[in-house]
Order: structure tokens, then C-alpha cells, then sequence
């Protein structure tokens, strides 16, 4: 998912030492990054581009690229298969594979918790959501997904915290493992959208509840690395998530 010259990089900081440091360096990756992150929260992120390459190890979208073949293609990643497609293209029906869990953190008490529709229900909700006032909306908005422009504006209006629970017809889910994300216009190229992290990465509900206005800094996602420390541009450390399948 990095750039080939950021590995390249990466790979020339690891030290010389002895046999033992060696080892160790054998399981590490150390990449300089030429700008700061800003936040490893999709809405906030405003298309950083350092800030999504990281957020793309920790959530996963849908989809994922085979980029060994040519030319690269689709294929599922959380998705049991490819995402059904309407007749008219401005429907995409998703089913999610059972059996993916989130990494282990306090906002789940302790309790394994299993990926299922409603969160990407959830995470791409927010992006409408005023309180993040997402310079990636147009992303969405764009494809004018029937309600959820109109849950925006009515939060606006009111000046009420936006309304998660109102089921709107542009985006559902239809049960435990599937949702459909609708689109008042047709677009070819928005299936690509279900295969980038930083727009589409699943979160919990219950974590951004739990982190509050400090989401930015406590990614959790069902992705291979979590964050296990960060000291904002200065050092980030990923390391294996245990749970990942």
C-alpha cells in the first residue's frame, strides 16, 4: 500500500548491529515520512495523504487491489465477495464475512467484538456528521446518496447532534452482514470507494463514543497493525494486531 521509494527508505534507516539487533531489525520497518500526519480519524483526515497511507493499515474497507496483476484489479477484502451491482449501476449491495473482529481495546469491556454492516453504516455517516466538518464530504455528496444530505442539513438547522439511528435510503443496512450504499446518480468509478481505507475504513460506533473529541488519536480497526504509541510528528509505532484473521 506504501510507495515502493518510502519502503526503499524505510529499509535503509534499519541500524547495523550485532547479531541480536539484527534480528530484531529483520522484524521492523522504519519509514520517514517528509511531512507530519494530522490525524488517524477518516473524516478529519481532509485527504492527508501520510495520515490515510497509516490509517489504511489499521481499518480495512471492503475491498482491497491484486496488485500483482495487470492491470490491477478488485477483490475482496472484508467482503465475502464483490459488491452486487444494480442494473442501472447505482446500487452496490455488500455482504460482509463473518468471523472478523476488531482489535482489542477498553472501549469493548473486555469483549471480542465481530465487524459486522452497520459499522460501515457508521463510518461513512460520520463523514455528513457537522460536528467533523469533513473536507472529504464532496466525496460522497457528490453521488447524492438519497436522506443523508438532508440528515446533514437538518442537523445544521437545528443545531442538534447528528442523528446516527434514522435509516435513510442511500445508505442501510439489510441485515447482521450486509448493507447497500444507494446512489441518486450513477457513477463507474465509485466502486473504487469501497477499496480506500481513508473513506471507507470501518470503526465501531462504541469506540468513537468511548475516545469522545480524541478519536483522532485511538484508531481501531480490524486491519493487520494497531497504534501502539504516538507522539504527534515526531514517532508513530504500528505493531501486529493479534486478532487479525
Amino acid at each position: 500500500m506504501m510507495r515502493r521509494r518510502h519502503l526503499l527508505q524505510g529499509a535503509a534507516a534499519l541500524p547495523l548491529a550485532g547479531p541480536a539487533a539484527a534480528q530484531a531489525a529483520r522484524k521492523q520497518l522504519r519509514i520517514a515520512f517528509p511531512a507530519p500526519e494530522s490525524t488517524f480519524d477518516p473524516p478529519q483526515t481532509n485527504s492527508d495523504y501520510y495520515s490515510s497511507t497509516l490509517i489504511a493499515q489499521i481499518l480495512e474497507a471492503p475491498l482491497s487491489y491484486d496488485y500483482l496483476a495487470r492491470p490491477a484489479r478488485l477483490l475482496p477484502n472484508t467482503a465475502a465477495a464483490m459488491p452486487e451491482v444494480s442494473a442501472d449501476g447505482r446500487s452496490f449491495t455488500v455482504r460482509i464475512r463473518p468471523g472478523i473482529f476488531f482489535a482489542d481495546d477498553p472501549a469493548f469491556k473486555g469483549r471480542p467484538r465481530e465487524l459486522v454492516a452497520e459499522d460501515y453504516v457508521y463510518s461513512i455517516k460520520r463523514f455528513y456528521d457537522p460536528k467533523y466538518n469533513s473536507g472529504d464530504l464532496y466525496l460522497y455528496e457528490q453521488q447524492k446518496l438519497p436522506g443523508l444530505s438532508e440528515l446533514r442539513q437538518k442537523a445544521l438547522k437545528e443545531r442538534k447532534p447528528f442523528d446516527y439511528d434514522t435509516p435513510v435510503e442511500g445508505l442501510r443496512a439489510l441485515d447482521r452482514y450486509t448493507f447497500r450504499l444507494t446512489m441518486g446518480e450513477d457513477d463507474p468509478r465509485f466502486i473504487y470507494r469501497f477499496a480506500d481505507a481513508a473513506v471507507m475504513g470501518a470503526v465501531a460506533r462504541e469506540v468513537v463514543e468511548f475516545y469522545g473529541d480524541e478519536i483522532g488519536g485511538h484508531p481501531v480497526g480490524t486491519g493487520a497493525f494497531r497504534l501502539k504509541d504516538w507522539r504527534r510528528a515526531s514517532r508513530i509505532v504500528l505493531e501486529r494486531n493479534p486478532r487479525f484473521r
